[in-house]
């Protein structure tokens, strides 16, 4: 218990965004950190140890001595020119450097997310607020007659048949009737601007004309089964991907919030 502070200070954002940072911070300095007023270029062995692995965890087997040689020299090439084009004020106002740079910015603030797995309880917390997100949405059950492009003789079919008549209908390769059908469905077969109708369509009676992409139709509901979600245990992965994509921007817009309460911005419009 004594070090429970330490547990709950390192799940902070902003102290992860600052412990990636060191550690980059580190690594590039250790490897090749870029100083244009130093002419002297070193590898030691460690360096061209860290050449070696690349190459070899792209092509699966060590370099040869002269694809080695081949590594140092293409290093060498791009400190050097990293070196002169910073000497030059190369990088100033260049919107590519600008938009690589504020990418790197945005890793430090959020790599650790990437392979973070929330506990249990905040992936069941998370799936609690966002129930809405896993729902399959209602059920439709339902029957339909096709009218083609009449509207009106639609409307009036609806009226007959409200008051027991059977009026003709038009021939079209379509279900007559669905039972318990999802919108996704619904949409499938009659296009999605018919399924979201009949959300506001009353029970067990003949209703429209309902357009579907393929003309008029008089419509009956006969039952609206609720939405159901699905159980967390069913998609545990779901959940945890978007957990996680959610907790990435958050983080990193902390961060980034941290980093502009550090500046003094002014702006002078025309």
């Amino acid at each position: 218990m004594r070090f429970s502070w330490l547990s709950q200070a390192t799940r902070e954002p902003l102290v992860h965004f600052m412990i990636v940072g060191a550690a980059l911070f580190a690594f590039s300095g250790f490897f090749g950190g870029v100083d244009a007023t130093d002419r002297r270029i070193t590898l030691d062995e460690a360096q061209v140890a860290q050449l070696a692995n690349r190459w070899q965890q792209t092509w699966r087997r060590p370099p040869s001595p002269i694809e080695l040689d081949g590594l140092i020299r293409e290093y060498v090439k791009d400190e050097i020119y990293s070196r002169e084009a910073l000497r030059l004020g190369l990088e100033n106002d260049d919107p590519i450097i600008r938009r690589r740079l504020r990418t790197k910015m945005e890793f430090l603030a959020t790599a650790e997310v990437a392979s973070s797995v929330p506990s249990d309880a905040e992936l069941k917390l998370y799936y609690s607020a966002n129930k809405a997100r896993y729902s399959g949405g209602p059920v439709y059950s339902f029957d339909q007659r096709y009218y083609g492009e009449d509207e009106a003789k639609a409307r009036a079919a609806v009226e007959a048949m409200n008051a027991g008549k059977s009026p003709p209908v038009l021939s079209i390769p379509l279900p007559v009737a669905m039972e318990k059908a999802s919108t996704a469905d619904i949409g499938r077969a009659f296009g999605d601007g018919f399924a979201t109708n009949l959300r506001s369509l009353p029970i067990a009676r003949w209703s429209g004309p309902v357009r579907s992409g393929y003309g008029w139709h008089a419509v009956r509901v006969r039952a609206v089964e609720a939405a159901t979600v699905t159980p967390l245990a069913e998609i545990v992965q779901q959940v945890t991907n978007d957990w996680r994509a959610e907790t990435k921007t958050k983080r990193e817009a902390a961060a980034y919030q941290t980093l502009l309460d550090g500046y003094d911005i002014r702006i002078a419009k025309p």
